[in-house]
């Protein structure tokens, strides 16, 4: 019998090891959802590199102005399908899973985003995300007028495509270091809560 896969390509840090402002955002993380994303433990080997991190991640996904937070999840998961990331698509379609109230949008943006139902915005953004992703050196004055024409603005123009520029990366990081989603992710925003009580 074949062994698991393993979810980490390098040894991961103990939290009793880290820097104290690490440790606590993690601590933060897995108190918010219930576990720690194998994400923070890979980048966690090396604090400065986890905070420059961090911190660019909640600077273009956690902004309120603009691209909704579930447009901002819209783009990673079809970004991070066209680069097959595995990790990436299973932990950021969960969180928007949860964050468009919707059990299904995740499954069809991560398989083909073209086929999905989306409103001609939506669809325009994330036409824009994937050709920064995959062919920017073609991007010309037709994308950004093409996206202007959908009603996006010149600031959300700008998220969409350094989400799609950021995640690139992040994809490439989970697949070269093969990093596995936490089973957690697979089901998360699926079912409705159960009543509390």
């Amino acid at each position: 019998m074949a062994e698991a896969p393993r979810p980490f390509r390098y040894p991961v840090p103990d939290l009793a090891d880290l820097p104290e402002d690490v440790r606590a955002r993690i601590v933060a993380v897995q108190e918010k959802a219930g576990f720690v994303p194998n994400v923070f433990l890979l980048l966690a080997r090396r604090p400065e590199e986890f905070r420059a991190f961090v911190a660019y991640h909640d600077a273009l996904m956690e902004k309120r102005e603009g691209l909704t937070l579930a447009e901002r999840e819209m783009i990673v998961v079809a970004v991070s399908a066209a680069h097959s990331c595995l990790y990436c698509v299973v932990a950021h379609g969960a969180i928007l899973r949860v964050r468009a109230k919707d059990p299904l949008i995740a499954d069809h943006l991560g398989t083909n985003y073209r086929k999905a139902e989306l409103p001609p915005r939506q669809r325009a953004m994330l036409d824009f995300a994937l050709k920064v992703a995959t062919d920017s050196a073609r991007i010309g004055a037709e994308d950004w007028a093409a996206l202007a024409a959908a009603g996006l603005s010149d600031d959300e123009a700008w998220d969409t495509m350094m989400i799609s520029a950021f995640f690139s990366m992040s994809n490439r990081m989970a697949n070269a270091t093969d990093l596995r989603p936490n089973p957690e992710f697979h089901m998360l925003g699926r079912l409705p809560p159960k009543p509390k009580g």
